[in-house]
């Protein structure tokens, strides 16, 4: 253990001690998770929220505390689901306490605050995960299999969803196309050398609401990324087209199908054809694994000394940079390459991420 708060070693016989600093939508679900982990102390919640903070802990029997700084005293680990305007004075207050830190994606609302999280990490020889959760979506880690195998030659991702109140303090390329944009870098395995983006708003928004893009890798791989808050249906999926297959996979349905082009003939005794199979549909079955509790779980893992975590603050800022240049695109409203993307910070002709 690196916290300057564990007097005790991290063994198994020795809980790690964690809290969540706001008790929203998701900072909900990380309370119920860490309440069930095994070797995990749950020792309190935090939120500006008092009512809602209070009916948390008492929900899960755990402390509140109303200034999340008291609470830093007393833990291994936290959970941070603030808004994301608050990661980095949260994140860096934990980090100074030399207390480990889980925090929401986007890791933070700027590339400036994302490195400065990144630098306190290392000075506090702290762990700074990041919460990009599909990482940990079983189809996810199927599709990942899957591809190990095929030579990939377009990568197609789409994250839709109707409006809410959620996260409204992003664009939908911070709340939703982030997520995507850490898988396809992950599956492409290449530098991106190319992009182009555009965007909407909804009448009652003040940020991008609709934005699609276009991502050409140095491997020759190009990659398109929808994200919607407008769109009445929930949708999350990615479809590798592959040199001889065409491999989907949906997230929510937790479903992974694979296509290949195939031709066979089924003949009868007399030699006439009864019925050709033109094509072969492969179902890739995934576990029911909770993607938040698989991530919850590495988390503790790594603060134990056990695990690196394979999302931490140099990737999510990978993520976040890249998610920039595809928000300020769909807003300019302009394709950019070449000379363009030089000015970007571009090296041997790839967007230094």
């Amino acid at each position: 253990m690196n916290g300057a708060n564990t007097e005790v070693p991290a063994t198994p016989s020795h809980p790690i001690r964690v809290g969540v600093i706001g008790v929203g939508n998701m900072g909900q679900h990380h309370t119920r998770v860490l309440s069930r982990l095994k070797n995990v102390e749950l020792v309190g919640v935090s939120d500006v929220n008092v009512e809602l903070g209070l009916d948390t802990a008492s929900k899960y029997r755990v402390r509140f505390f109303e200034d999340y700084h008291s609470l830093l005293a007393l833990v291994d680990a936290v959970c941070v689901a603030v808004p994301t305007r608050l990661h980095h004075s949260v994140g860096m207050s934990c980090l100074h306490a030399r207390v480990h830190v889980l925090i929401e994606k986007p890791i933070a609302a700027s590339i400036a605050e994302a490195e400065s999280l990144v630098n306190a990490a290392a000075e506090s020889n702290c762990i700074l995960q990041v919460g990009h959760i599909e990482r940990f979506n079983p189809a996810f880690k199927e599709l990942h299999n899957v591809l190990r195998t095929e030579e990939v030659l377009a990568l197609e991702a789409r994250r839709m969803s109707p409006y809410s109140d959620r996260a409204n303090d992003v664009s939908v390329v911070l709340d939703l196309m982030i997520h995507d944009i850490d898988l396809l870098l992950e599956l492409a395995g290449a530098p991106v050398v190319k992009l182009s983006a555009s965007g909407s708003r909804s009448a009652n928004s003040g940020y991008l609401d609709y934005v699609t893009a276009t991502l050409g890798f140095a491997n020759g791989v190009v990659a398109t990324l929808t994200a919607s808050k407008v769109t009445h249906r929930k949708i999350r999926s990615i479809a590798a087209h592959c040199r001889n297959s065409l491999t989907e996979a949906d997230f929510l349905n937790n479903e992974i199908l694979i296509h290949r082009q195939t031709t066979a003939n089924t003949m009868t005794s007399y030699g006439q054809v009864l019925y050709r199979q033109d094509g072969l549909i492969e179902k890739v079955y995934t576990s029911n694994t909770e993607p938040l509790h698989a991530e919850l779980e590495h988390f503790v893992n790594c603060v134990r000394g056990g695990e690196k975590p394979s999302v931490g603050g140099e990737q999510a800022l990978k993520a976040l940079r890249l998610a920039s240049l595809i928000e300020q695109m769909a807003l300019d409203g302009k394709a950019w390459h070449g000379e363009d993307l030089a000015a970007t910070g571009i090296e041997s002709n790839a967007i230094a991420l």
